[in-house]
């Protein structure tokens, strides 16, 4: 049985990841994670966490490595964790009372094998007033998550609606994932 390591330092995706995968190992990719400029914005998820996968990989070879990486989309525009207070103000008030795209990429990658897919889900916000964004950003809540909000966490308050897998917005499809993960290992024998 190969030994399975998650290319990520998500806490979140950790407690996932523990739902579908008794034993795995954690080793977080330092990869300079730049995106070509031409790529769309709902490839970069899968960009990203097959460049993660490969980084571990090259000292792992006979693992099987999983890469992730979540984004948030409005208006084809990519929201990543914000920078500061006022980006994150900025990001929510653009959020308000729309939907949005959140879109996971996963990478398995074991020996010169890749195997790669993506999870798509709508978001939609309540409008939100000044008020509730600013209590929402003094909980810090949103600052180390792509498009200022955590869904499992305070964010949870902001959203009107979910459309499609709840665990591809925390930032792990743990249903498809279990199945990919299921038919990769059967390919590798």
């Amino acid at each position: 049985m190969k030994k399975i390591i998650l290319a990520s330092a998500s806490p979140r995706r950790k407690e996932l990841l523990k739902e579908i995968v008794d034993d795995f190992e954690i080793i977080p990719s330092n990869a300079e994670e730049t995106v070509p400029h031409n790529i769309a914005p709902l490839d970069i998820p899968v960009y990203l966490a097959t460049l993660k996968a490969k980084d571990i990989s090259k000292l792992h070879k006979a693992d099987i490595v999983i890469g992730s990486d979540t984004i948030v989309v409005v208006d084809d525009m990519v929201l990543n964790k914000p920078k500061d207070k006022d980006d994150a103000y900025r990001m929510l008030r653009m959020l308000s009372g729309r939907r949005h795209i959140v879109c996971t990429g996963c990478a398995l990658v074991c020996e010169d094998k890749i195997k790669t897919f993506s999870t798509i889900t709508e978001v939609e916000f309540f409008d939100l007033t000044d008020s509730e964004i600013y209590e929402y950003i003094d909980t810090n809540d949103p600052m180390d998550k792509a498009g200022a909000y955590g869904i499992q966490s305070q964010g949870k308050t902001l959203v009107k609606g979910i459309y499609g897998d709840y665990y591809n917005v925390v930032g792990l499809p743990v249903g498809t994932l279990k199945r990919e993960l299921a038919l990769f290992s059967k390919d590798l024998g």
